[in-house]
């Protein structure tokens, strides 16, 4: 992936944890949503960002993990890591609107990161208030990268998991579809990617029930799946080992988890945390507003190195080109089904094999 560009700043992201526990005097906490700082996913990469940020600039850090999935549970997390000092609070996920927009509210000396999200009450709307930034990142091209570099790698039974449809999930899988026939089209080749190989989990846990999904689809010819699945995309994982198949991870670069990872639909989740956090300690925060990150200033992209194409050298260069093309605005990738329909209609990729209502959006 580039360099994220965002305010004329740049740090590299790296890994090492913390233990979870309110350590008291912390200035920067993250508080997970569904997950854990392991998740192999959002959670992670954005620790990963804050702690390699953290420790470079001496400055203390934790972690909280609520005690379920609920907006109580969020603001008690919240308000926990404000008790023990915290001055900035980085909150991961679409999960956090509520909480965040009450949280702000309740502390205005604190300052908010929120990922994938805006604050938002039910009753009075969406409100980002001067002590906070909402990130938001161009899944859609992100996974229109994948499904570009797969097809152009050689594969042509393609499958997409997603974990619940929530709209970054979505966007991933549209933009997974766009991609892969794309470059079925430029190739002039075939490709299976049916309307029963295109689901939503119910879950971003892993399991044994969506290992054996992902088994059932591979011992069905599916080639290759994209999980966009959080944490369930380790058991996507486990089943392209046992069966030597392949998948693409998601949000973070998951090479390092296994050799059966092709590549990764990745978010700049540590480099734009660090970026803002940088921003913030040199009186530059962007107080109230909304950020958008693509491929037009290097918010998503495949981590190329780490790839494990069969044919890197075309790859590499295909992928060099369309990235270009899409940073440019020369391709205009689809975030939702109808413009899906309409991008298959203007590029004349024939008839959309996957129905509007498997994929949502």
């Amino acid at each position: 992936m580039k360099k994220l560009l965002l305010f004329s700043a740049l740090f590299l992201f790296g890994a090492s944890l913390a233990a979870c526990g309110g350590v008291a005097d912390v200035e920067i906490a993250l508080i997970t949503d569904y997950g854990d700082i392991d998740d192999e996913s959002f959670n992670q990469g954005t620790w990963e960002g804050i702690v390699e940020y953290a420790e470079e600039h001496g400055i203390a850090y934790d972690y909280y993990r609520p005690s379920e999935v609920s907006d109580d549970a969020y603001i008690e997390e919240i308000d926990r890591a404000v008790r023990d000092g915290a001055k900035i609070i980085v909150t991961p996920g679409f999960l956090f609107s509520q909480a965040v927009y009450t949280a702000q509210l309740r502390h205005p000396h604190v300052t908010f990161i929120l990922l994938d999200a805006v604050p938002e009450d039910e009753e009075e709307g969406v409100f980002v208030a001067h002590n906070t930034v909402s990130i938001f990142y161009d899944e859609h091209e992100s996974g229109f990268l994948a499904g570009y570099a797969a097809v152009y790698d050689g594969f042509t039974d393609l499958g997409y998991m997603g974990g619940i449809a929530v709209p970054a999930v979505v966007r991933f899988g549209i933009g997974f579809i766009a991609g892969a026939y794309y470059a079925a089209d430029e190739l002039g080749i075939t490709i299976n990617f049916p309307d029963n190989r295109y689901t939503y989990l119910g879950t971003f846990n892993a399991g044994p029930a969506v290992e054996s999904e992902a088994a059932g689809w591979f011992n069905a010819g599916t080639e290759i799946i994209f999980a966009a699945a959080g944490g369930a995309g380790g058991s996507v994982m486990s089943a392209a080992e046992d069966l030597d198949k392949w998948m693409i991870g998601v949000d973070v670069d998951q090479s390092v988890n296994s050799d059966r990872v092709l590549t990764s639909a990745m978010k700049a989740l540590a480099t734009s945390v660090q970026l803002v956090l940088d921003n913030y300690y040199n009186g530059r925060f962007p107080a109230g507003q909304i950020l958008q990150l693509g491929a037009e200033n290097d918010g998503v992209g495949l981590p190329m190195e780490t790839s494990r194409f069969r044919n890197p050298t075309e790859v590499q260069a295909a992928y060099d080109e369309i990235f270009e093309m899409i940073a440019e605005g020369d391709i205009v990738v689809p975030s939702n089904y109808d413009e899906l329909l309409d991008f298959f209609t203007e590029e004349g990729l024939g008839e959309l094999p996957i129905e509007r209502g498997t994929v949502g959006g």
